[in-house]
């Protein structure tokens, strides 16, 4: 579809331009598209719905097909660490998203638990999230829990939502970070909401959903100068908010490494670091953050399970490398 900008829509903000002339098209299917990289002035693909246009600009829009209301089952190698009638933990590698959204209909999480566990998923979550009860970042890796029933899923959602407090529920993180904290350990207690002006991002914000994130220093790291430059964390998590770890460590002056979203004041540091660690860093391209503990009750019959996952090769490799300094 092309769209020519006359001057007279009333906004110069591409959405709302498009929004004029595309009245088939809501408002959300527009944005989407857009976010998605299917909107283009000229040969430039033009992400941002708030962009400005201009009288003369033609702008092309990319209208995929429709896709099916339910996701499909993929062929996506899973590593399963535990199954049984009731439940499924696997341990998500980096690069896969957990359920379809605009911009990954296919290729998810959801899609692998399909082609592999069938129909016998919980349909509480809806049909683009069957059996999710949590989520990690597409980027972050480690373990997850999956339900196969209903039942299994209304017992998992309780146990998250209730985080521990009376229950035996236990997520933890292992968190390499810039800086070195004042003390061996603490609790951020900060509230979370969506950012004021770039919603793709959570902040601290007054008056947002309670976030309490317990975190103690496993071991710290020097740079080139043998002064400290960063730091492993291990967290456990109070609350689940979207991107809590990653705000709340940014907000207390340690963001993770590796954490273009949160932390990208922080990437000059990378020059306080040795050859071996800077390449380790760049090599990651991701925020180096891995769920390494899960602890929950059985759904059906109570038992207290908990599972350990290493850290993956390439946080492997960023330790070893901030331990060598060099």
């Amino acid at each position: 579809m092309e769209v020519t900008v006359s001057g007279d829509e009333g906004s110069v903000r591409l959405d709302r331009v498009l929004a004029h002339h595309l009245a088939e098209l809501s408002r959300s299917r527009l944005k989407a598209l857009i976010l998605a990289g299917s909107v283009s002035i000229g040969p430039t693909p033009i992400r941002d719905p708030a962009y400005h246009v201009v009288a003369g600009d033609t702008i092309t829009i990319d209208v995929p097909e429709a896709a099916p209301a339910e996701p499909a089952g993929e062929n996506i190698a899973l590593d399963i660490v535990h199954e049984d009638d009731d439940i499924i933990v696997i341990d998500k590698p980096k690069g896969l998203v957990v359920h379809p959204a605009a911009g990954h209909e296919t290729g998810t999480l959801v899609n692998a638990l399909i082609a592999h566990c069938g129909a016998s998923l919980s349909g509480i979550g809806g049909v683009r999230r069957p059996g999710i009860v949590h989520r990690l970042d597409k980027d972050t890796t480690g373990l997850m829990v999956v339900a196969k029933n209903d039942r299994a899923h209304q017992s998992l959602s309780e146990q998250f939502a209730d985080h521990g407090r009376t229950g035996e529920m236990r997520r933890g993180y292992m968190a390499f970070v810039w800086g070195v904290p004042n003390r061996q350990r603490g609790t951020i207690e900060a509230p979370i909401d969506r950012h004021p002006h770039a919603r793709e991002k959570m902040a601290v914000r007054e008056g947002g959903r309670e976030a309490v994130t317990h975190w103690e220093v496993q071991e710290t790291f020097a740079g080139r100068d043998g002064k400290p430059v960063a730091t492993l964390l291990a967290c456990q998590l109070e609350t689940g908010r979207t991107h809590q770890i990653r705000v709340h460590l940014a907000h207390i002056g340690h963001p993770l490494m590796g954490d273009g979203v949160y932390g990208p004041h922080f990437n000059t540091k990378a020059s306080h670091l040795g050859p071996r660690a800077q390449a380790a860093l760049a090599a990651l391209g991701r925020q180096a953050l891995h769920a390494y503990l899960l602890t929950l009750e059985h759904p059906k019959n109570g038992a207290i399970l908990e599972w350990i996952s290493d850290l993956p090769d390439d946080l492997m490799l960023l330790r070893n490398c901030l331990r060598a300094a060099l």
